[in-house]
């Protein structure tokens, strides 16, 4: 029987002070929680999301099909993180376009929305924002923090701010910052965006438009960036679509049309990604991984950065995962054993690349259950 996930949200009226000097205030995050919080309160577990997904961690909607949490094969009864066990909260972040305050809402101030006016938001201010949820949910303390990719950053965030508040951390498919390659890619994709006529100078809420156009080429650069050569290869290779195999040569020679399956797959992609996700919060998004990188207040030494963590960590990266290399993580781990910090780290050899954190592979779910089975709430040390 399926988990049924039950949305909600909390409003806050005190401001939120941001990194950029600017705050939010009269703001509200949309969450989900799963499993009981016992009477200690200490079983909790948050969970933090990547780029596009959400507080819809894991079960389904009542009567509604196909409504799958993006983390269901992980999270739920009996499964590696066991909500028989652990009270798990997923929350949605500030920027986000799936329920908490984001540039599609209202600015209290000018009664429009906010658009490009949404203040820039970083992964420190996720990490926040997510405390004063768990604050007004009663939870002094995390059983865990765990999440992929930008999640695995705010996991990662979650320990060095908040270091007497997290027992263990979870950092999966992740990095302690961005390489320029990847920054790279952030910026050719938001450039497809702010370039796009419909995009209006990000105010495109008041022409009744969308910059879908900038979304799909956003999203096709985006999709090529998770998934590995090899998948590709697999998946694809150069196997042309069957409208154009009826072709004698085999090919209609033109720069139009589309050919070759793959490209019909990104297209595919790019087209349902610019109808549901919002154009302001791919830019913000995209700028809070770019900006993420706690050594750099510390000359660039993570190991410094990471001198006051207090919790166990367990770090998870996969062979092809070019985006997130396994040597991003080793540097996380590095720096932790230099602090003399209880680590564990698995290095999966998995074909899937980036988004490998996300599929059903037997043993990547079955470390993290063992690791999970580890961890009792009442343990403080």
């Amino acid at each position: 029987m399926s988990l049924i996930a039950q949305p909600q949200t909390m409003n806050f009226d005190a401001a939120l002070p941001l990194q950029s000097g600017a705050s939010i205030c009269d703001y509200h995050l949309a969450y989900e929680t799963y499993g009981t919080l016992n009477e200690r309160r200490d079983n909790a577990v948050l969970i933090c999301h990547a780029l596009n997904a959400s507080h819809h961690v894991a079960g389904v909607y009542s009567g509604q099909d196909r409504s799958e949490g993006w983390w269901d094969n992980m999270i739920g009864p009996g499964k590696p993180v066991d909500t028989n066990r652990f009270f798990v909260i997923g929350v949605n972040n500030l920027g986000s376009c799936f329920g908490s305050t984001g540039p599609m809402h209202q600015n209290p101030a000018t009664g429009q929305p906010y658009g490009a006016d949404f203040p820039v938001v970083t992964v420190e201010d996720w990490v926040n924002a997510q405390a004063h949820l768990l604050d007004r949910l009663g939870i002094d303390q995390l059983a865990a923090v765990m999440g992929g990719s930008l999640g695995g950053m705010q996991a990662l965030s979650w320990a060095i701010q908040h270091p007497q508040r997290v027992r263990h951390a979870v950092v999966i498919a992740s990095a302690p910052n961005l390489t320029a390659e990847n920054i790279a890619f952030n910026e050719v994709a938001r450039r497809a965006i702010v370039t796009d006529p419909d995009f209006h100078g990000g105010h495109f809420y008041r022409h009744d438009t969308l910059p879908r156009r900038g979304l799909r080429i956003a999203r096709m650069i985006g999709h090529i960036t998770y998934l590995s050569d090899d998948v590709m290869n697999e998946k694809f290779g150069r196997e042309l679509r069957q409208a154009v195999t009826s072709h004698a040569s085999g090919y209609k020679f033109s720069t139009q049309e589309i050919e070759f399956q793959i490209e019909s797959y990104l297209r595919y992609q790019g087209d349902k990604f610019s109808e549901y996700f919002d154009a302001n919060t791919y830019l913000l998004i995209t700028r809070a991984l770019d900006y993420f990188d706690p050594a750099r207040q510390h000359g660039g030494n993570l190991s410094h950065a990471l001198a006051h963590v207090a919790a166990k960590f367990l770090l998870i990266s996969f062979s092809t995962d070019w985006r997130f290399s396994p040597a991003r993580s080793r540097e996380i781990v590095k720096a932790l054993l230099d602090n003399q910090r209880e680590v564990s780290y698995a290095e999966i050899d998995a074909p899937h690349g980036h988004d490998a954190f996300l599929l059903d592979d037997p043993r990547y779910l079955q470390l993290v259950a063992a690791y999970f089975d580890r961890i009792c709430p009442g343990d403080r040390s």
